[in-house]
């Protein structure tokens, strides 16, 4: 990993000098877009609408327009603000551990300890441990001012970014407005049926289906062209697209279903098989979904507009 900024945390008179790496990446393939008539990339090109020239980046500034007035602020002026020099990553307080919202947190970043700050980093980190507390800090990255969480994840500090609280919008839906009647035993049920679906979180456990499957895709089309065979699924009979439905019956064949069945992890979902084989199936016991086979050729339009 390379570190994307180097700063200190610092608590009371105790300064911590740490590098900050990004914690997460994303899994998604590149894809790019091109001219479905001729392959061709599609490029798009800074262009001023003053002079019609393509302008390069390193030429570009950014403006702030006003009742029809506008400033423009260079690199330079960025730099002189105060909080774009300081690199100091100030503990405002240690707050109770659950009083941090998820919705509240951000991208998520490491903190890795330079050789001589290895004592105190790690006195921290116990101190967070022992108290199950959360620190919150401040800090600037990126030409912003952030408001974050440290916390602990194993033997290293994790600082996460927080939204402001004026960006965290209220969830005015005029429908919650009014109760609906529950009865007790719906209200049983649906416990019942989440005690039986209840389990430790494994994160492991789960993939992206729909990146396996895309890259399956990718490599059948490598590998075969347009003559490539996809499994197209039809789910449009699927009672999940009922607008209306028995609320108790829904309970009541949920939790017959999970009673006759054993916890499993997520089953995996290919979009494109080499060679399967088709599994045979009685009249009595007819598949949820049709599965025709349709060239990959037909789909190629649906295909590039998805991706």
């Amino acid at each position: 990993m390379r570190a994307i900024w180097k700063g200190a945390i610092s608590f009371g008179l105790v300064s911590v000098p740490v590098k900050v790496y990004s914690a997460t990446s994303s899994h998604d393939l590149p894809l790019h877009q091109v001219h479905a008539e001729d392959g061709g990339r599609i490029k798009y090109q800074r262009r001023c609408e003053e002079c019609g020239k393509v302008v390069p980046y390193e030429d570009i500034d950014r403006a702030y327009e006003e009742g029809g007035r506008r400033v423009v602020l260079s690199d330079e002026d960025f730099e002189l603000l105060p909080a774009e020099r300081d690199h100091e990553i100030e503990v405002v307080q240690f707050v109770p551990a659950d009083q941090v919202e998820i919705l509240r947190l951000d991208k998520a970043y490491f903190l890795e300890p330079e050789d001589k700050a290895l004592k105190p980093y790690t006195l921290l980190r116990r101190a967070l441990e022992d108290t199950d507390r959360t620190a919150i800090v401040r800090f600037a990255l990126r030409r912003k001012t952030r408001l974050a969480a440290l916390r602990v994840r194993g033997d290293v500090l994790v600082l996460q970014t927080m939204l402001w609280d004026d960006e965290v919008r209220s969830p005015a839906f005029e429908v919650l407005g009014s109760t609906p009647r529950i009865s007790q035993r719906e209200r049983d049920m649906a416990s019942q049926l989440v005690e039986s679906m209840s389990d430790d979180f494994d994160p492991g456990a789960f993939t992206d289906e729909y990146q396996e499957q895309l890259r399956e895709l990718i490599a059948e089309k490598l590998e075969k062209g347009d003559d490539a065979e996809v499994l197209v699924t039809d789910d449009s009979g699927d009672d999940a697209g009922d607008n209306v439905i028995d609320l108790m019956d829904a309970l009541e064949r949920s939790l017959s279903k999970k009673s006759t069945t054993k916890k499993t992890a997520p089953a995996k979902k290919t979009a494109a098989k080499k060679k399967a084989p088709a599994k045979k199936t009685s009249a009595k016991k007819a598949p949820a979904t049709k599965t025709t086979k349709k060239k990959a050729a037909k789909k190629t339009s649906g295909t590039k507009k998805s991706a």
